[in-house]
């Protein structure tokens, strides 16, 4: 059996979708299964190895112009050019710095597949295809779903969809383009022949969203290779709080910060270190946090250390005492948390979206109310002044994120899935749920 899986190019940026995506076909690779890992928009970033394909179908780059332009969609002189690796890693380079709300008109494009603008480049991600021959197709997300039936007709292989967090961009398209695009989703989505959702919050979220029928939907928990085995020394020096993520309201670094100023108000000694991307759109974002922090005369217990190698990521987490992403938003995914954890750092995390499907089986950190209004500086004031709590739950994310949330885990059951989906098998499977640890 032979599995193309599409994968969306973030721009510039090292995303959590483009890691898990990556992770999982190298872990299938790893194993001898055919699999294949192809980029659509742009070139994948990902800090580990990059087992993508070289060359990015459906470029960013065409796609846009033939958007915006009918003299694009019926010129085809400069397709091979635009679709060059190089300048499409030059052209969106600072990736994330457009803003969604302009996208609603290109988003539905995509969306109508063969009936909309793009039908030319649609038709060429097939004819990229075809050669290739591949037994099932897996999309990235539901902004691909009109590119279902399409490619199964045309590649005869039934098409499966990753849920991966697509209710956050919805969500900044503007009224009308987003509630066009949730209906063209639930009429687009009966051609899809299973959702893979990395967790049961979404999947759930997703099914009422959508209405996406349930004897589709599987869970596959998102895996990780677990960063370091060796046993975690706690830092000396002051207690430290890390942030890793896109810095960007949603994530939630404001709230983590305004944590920070609440601690030193009630006489707690703590500094915040954050890394990760920050598009130039949210520049005026960091510079209000910065600000606010020195109104309070906390402004030198911060650091911004921008994005990271892998190998400064694993230095970046060694070096703390406690881990938050105090997201806005009910997040589906969440991969620093459980990075995090697998390297014996405690989190403390809200307790809404996916987050407490990675924290209860682990054992691995606290949850809080996020409705408290002080939820987070109290939940970060208790691990400031209990070590042996630290330890404790330092040492149950570790061994947990082991025995959960592994990428060996996650392609056993993707590949599993997929060999359901070519026979006509039912999805659902038997694979044991994780469980919540006394630990929390």
């Amino acid at each position: 059996m032979r599995v193309i899986y599409l994968a969306a190019g973030a721009g510039g940026m090292i995303c959590g979708s483009c890691i898990r995506d990556n992770r999982l076909v190298a872990t299938l690779r790893r194993h001898g299964r055919d699999a294949l890992l192809v980029p659509l928009y742009t070139p994948l970033r990902v800090d580990e190895d990059n087992v993508a394909e070289p060359q990015v179908r459906f470029g960013g780059i065409n796609v846009y112009l033939q958007q915006s332009a009918a003299l694009f969609r019926r010129l085809t002189l400069f397709d091979w050019l635009l679709d060059r690796p190089w300048l499409i890693r030059w052209a969106s380079r600072g990736g994330g710095n457009i803003d969604p709300s302009r996208l609603g008109p290109l988003t539905l494009s995509v969306l109508r597949g063969a009936d909309g603008r793009l039908k030319r480049e649609l038709r060429k991600l097939i004819d990229a295809l075809k050669p290739l021959r591949p037994n099932v197709v897996n999309i990235p997300n539901l902004m691909f779903a009109g590119f279902a039936r399409p490619l199964s007709e045309a590649l005869g292989a039934p098409v499966v969809c990753t849920l991966s967090g697509e209710d956050l961009f919805l969500d900044s398209l503007p009224e009308t383009p987003r509630r066009e695009a949730i209906e063209i989703i639930r009429e687009r989505a009966r051609d899809i022949a299973a959702f893979v959702s990395v967790s049961s919050y979404f999947a759930a979220h997703c099914g009422r969203l959508f209405g996406l029928p349930e004897d589709r939907l599987r869970v596959i928990p998102l895996g990780i290779t677990p960063l370091d085995d060796t046993p975690r020394q706690e830092p000396n020096g002051v207690f430290t709080l890390g942030f890793l993520g896109r810095v960007c309201h949603a994530k939630g670094l404001h709230n983590l910060t305004e944590a920070l100023i609440r601690l030193h108000q009630d006489g707690v000694e703590a500094r915040v270190v954050a890394a990760g991307h920050m598009p130039t759109s949210e520049q005026r974002y960091l510079d209000d946090i910065t600000r606010a922090l020195r109104s309070a005369g906390a402004a030198e217990h911060f650091e911004y250390r921008g994005e990271l190698s892998l190998v400064e990521k694993l230095n970046f987490l060694r070096s703390l005492h406690a881990f938050s992403m105090p997201t806005v938003y009910h997040e589906a995914k969440g991969l620093p948390v459980l990075e995090a954890q697998s390297l014996g750092v405690p989190v403390a995390q809200p307790r809404h979206g996916a987050f407490p499907e990675w924290i209860e089986p682990t054992g691995g950190g606290l949850l809080y109310d996020p409705a408290e209004p002080h939820g987070l500086a109290t939940t970060l004031a208790r691990l400031a002044s209990d070590s042996d709590l630290r330890r404790q739950l330092g040492a149950a994310g570790h061994a947990g994120v082991r025995r959960w949330f592994t990428d060996e885990r996650m392609a056993r059951e993707t590949w599993d899935l997929y060999e359901r989906v070519l026979r006509g098998a039912p999805i659902d499977g038997d694979a044991a749920a994780p469980q919540s640890s006394s630990a929390t």
